[in-house]
């Protein structure tokens, strides 16, 4: 199983990014799929998720109204639009899958909930 999470680069605040997981090895149809982040000497922490089977979605209150997750079926990817980017989003961002399905609300996930991880993409917000 691989996830290739991409589309991390170097932003002014403000600005935009969309950062694309892809898989192989499982079929991300059938999975539910976070974002994760990672900023230098902190916890790794919860971003958004989209849960297979019904669409649902939900995003951690930092990021709710600036970030979206969906999915591009033609692609076959799950995305994470970040609009009005800040300083403080500044990570290393990664995609985890699990075969868990979620119901709509607002919670932080566990990363111990997604058994299938993929690399970092940086993502750096200018001042």
């Amino acid at each position: 199983v691989q996830l290739q999470a991409s589309g991390g680069g170097l932003v002014q605040a403000g600005g935009s990014l969309k950062l694309s997981c892809a898989a192989s090895g499982i079929t991300l149809s059938l999975h539910s799929v976070a974002w994760f982040r990672q900023a230098p000497g902190k916890e790794r922490e919860f971003v958004a998720v989209n849960s297979w089977g019904g669409g649902v979605t939900n995003l951690a209150d930092s990021v709710r109204g600036r970030f979206t997750i969906s999915r591009d079926k033609v692609k076959n990817t799950v995305d994470l639009q970040m609009d009005s980017l800040k300083t403080e989003d500044t990570a290393a961002y990664y995609c985890a899958a699990s075969r868990r399905r979620w119901s709509s609300g607002h919670y932080s996930l566990d990363q111990i909930a997604f058994p299938y991880w993929g690399q970092g993409t940086q993502v750096t917000v200018s001042s």
